[in-house]
């Protein structure tokens, strides 16, 4: 049986955005807060040092940064 109820804020944003013709996707990150993760990025920083594209990776990271509005 139907609910009477009106839907609530976020069912009404739900439905403008299928009708906009959009659907939800749920996306699973690294946590990146979690100690664990920053000991994984660590070890292959260390793994790369010295590896003859360590250079050309950091120049490639330097320039796209630029392109990042509000990174110094």
């Amino acid at each position: 049986m139907p609910s009477t109820e009106p839907p609530s804020g976020t069912v009404r944003h739900r439905q403008r955005m299928r009708a906009a013709g959009l659907r939800p996707v749920q996306f699973w990150v690294p946590d990146t807060r979690s100690p664990e993760f920053a000991a994984r990025v660590r070890r292959q920083c260390q793994s790369l040092k010295g590896d003859s594209a360590e250079a050309a990776v950091l120049r490639f990271a330097e320039e796209a940064a630029t392109h990042v509005e509000g990174w110094q």
